[in-house]
Order: C-alpha cells, then sequence, then structure tokens
C-alpha cells in the first residue's frame, strides 16, 4: 500500500495502483499534519452501515478509514484533513487529537453479553460462540464479553498502518481507551495492541513504546443534563435540526468538546435510543457541572 495525493487529498493506494474504495464524508474540517494512528471499534452491526453512518451530516462524526471483517477498506477522509473521530481526547501533552491523528475504525461490534446461542451485542444481534470472548479491560476490574477480530482485518490493518506510519513519520499507534480512558473503551481487550503495535513499527513489543499512563491525561469537562428531556442538535443554536436520537433524558451525563456562546458540543457518555458515540449541540442552561 501507499498513500498518494489525489487533487490535495492524500488517499490510500493498493499494490496494484488501484485506490481504495472512496466515500467522502462531510464531517471532516481544516488541514493536519498526523503524529499518531487512532484505532476504535465501530460498536456496530456491519462495515457498510458504520460507512453508511459516518457519511450522513447528521453523525458529527467520522474517521478517514473503515475496514471490514474481511479486511476490505473504506476511505472517508483524506489523511490529511481533519477527521472527527477523537472526541474530547489527551495524550503526550496534546489535547484534542482530532487535530494529531489519523482515525482507523474496525467493523466490531465491541461489547457482547452471554446468550443462549452464543453472544449478543448491544443492538440486538447474536454472534456465534466463536466469535466473543470474556475480557477484563485494562480500566475495568471484571470481564466483560467482547467481540473478536477477524486474521483478515488485523493483517490489513497493520498493513495499512505501517504504510501510513512510513509515509507520515507517525510517532506510535494508540487506542481511543487511551486517549480518553474515561469515555471511551475501544478497540477492547480483544485487540491485540502490544504485538500490532510492535508488527506497525518494526520493534519488538516490549520496546515501551507507548507514553507511561500519566501521558495520557482525561481532564475533560463532565456535565449532565437537568431538564426532564433536552435537545440535542447539529449546530449551536435552535436554528439547527434536532438530532434523531434525541431528547436526552434527566441526568444524562456527557464531555464537553467545544463551546459557542451558551451551547456546548458534548459527547453522550451512554447509549441513548439504541445508539452510541453521539456528538451534537445542547443548551448549557439546561446542565450542571459534575464533581
Amino acid at each position: 500500500m501507499r498513500v498518494q495525493a489525489d487533487n490535495t487529498i492524500d488517499k490510500l493506494i493498493h499494490d496494484d495502483d488501484a485506490p481504495c474504495e472512496f466515500r467522502n464524508s462531510p464531517n471532516q474540517s481544516g488541514e493536519i499534519l498526523p503524529r499518531f494512528v487512532v484505532i476504535h471499534y465501530t460498536a456496530g452491526g456491519s462495515a457498510e452501515g458504520s460507512v453508511s453512518w459516518l457519511t450522513n451530516s447528521q453523525a458529527k462524526a467520522s474517521a478517514h478509514l473503515v475496514i471490514a471483517r474481511d479486511g476490505s477498506i473504506t476511505q472517508l477522509v483524506g489523511f490529511n484533513r481533519k477527521a472527527w473521530h477523537a472526541g474530547a481526547s489527551n495524550w503526550a501533552g496534546l489535547s484534542g487529537l482530532n487535530s494529531h491523528s489519523i482515525g482507523i475504525e474496525l467493523d466490531n461490534a465491541g461489547r457482547l453479553t452471554r446468550h443462549p446461542d452464543g453472544w449478543v451485542s448491544w443492538f440486538g444481534k447474536v454472534y456465534p460462540d466463536a466469535d466473543g470472548a470474556e475480557a477484563v479491560h485494562k480500566h475495568e476490574t471484571v470481564a466483560s464479553g467482547w467481540h473478536r477480530y477477524t486474521e483478515d482485518q488485523l493483517r490489513v490493518a497493520a498493513e495499512t498502518c505501517a504504510c501510513l506510519v512510513e509515509h507520515y513519520e507517525l510517532e506510535d499507534v494508540i487506542g481511543h481507551d487511551d486517549i480518553a480512558p474515561k469515555r471511551k473503551s475501544d478497540p477492547g481487550p480483544l485487540f491485540p495492541m502490544d504485538s500490532f503495535r510492535a508488527r506497525v513499527l518494526g520493534r519488538n513489543s516490549d520496546d515501551g513504546l507507548a507514553p507511561p499512563p500519566t501521558a495520557a491525561r482525561d481532564d475533560d469537562r463532565l456535565i449532565e443534563t437537568t431538564a426532564s428531556f433536552l435537545n440535542i442538535r447539529t449546530g449551536p443554536g435552535t436554528q439547527h435540526s434536532l438530532l434523531p436520537e434525541g431528547p436526552l433524558p434527566q441526568g444524562t451525563a456527557l464531555a464537553v468538546v467545544d463551546e459557542e456562546g451558551s451551547w456546548l458540543l458534548v459527547d453522550v457518555l451512554s447509549a441513548i435510543s439504541n445508539s452510541v458515540d453521539i456528538q451534537g449541540w445542547v443548551h448549557g442552561r439546561f446542565t450542571r457541572t459534575l464533581s
């Protein structure tokens, strides 16, 4: 694989010179010079469903790449452009990792619960027993069920990351749960981060590649809703449309990403209307700071 500029957009090209599928997301902003790769899981039912959502302007979220379980790749944002994948985040003294990283989403349901026929996801899809396993997340103490990654998916992800590391001279590969440890659990304990990072960066797995835990701060401003039901919108003002997942019930925990006057851009920290990773604007009058 290699990176090639196409009309000022940095795109991924296969070894046979065929470009990866590119479906431009409206959820992006200015130019960046990336320093890291951030790995995510989609917490969705299919790669196509995740691509469709991340190319929908209502999502207010995106990633540079989505890698399906069969290893196929879809690019949504040029690598030299800011994708909206990290939210409120900190790493190695930097805040707002959207401005400093390439986001890669792996098609994976995330957390699973035991089911008589195997495992069930938060959105109700049942997976065979072999597709899941119990493990303890590094930021938790109790084992949970998790969706396994496929060998094809991990192989392609490693090849892609190695290409990006070489082209942009990236410093490291990190997880969403590294840069927002109180909010996010992806890519989770079944993602082999140590061996993956070693393979991508061409170093031994015990070389101490990741910054020490103290380098990852999580100083997000945390708030909760105080109104019985609070609308969440696509922009800072009542002229902007409502997100379909709203309204938010009283007591919903939020992390503040940005502010514009009395309006707050927030990450919703729990599933609402069977949706996760919701980001939108709420009026600050109807929130209070969490201690």
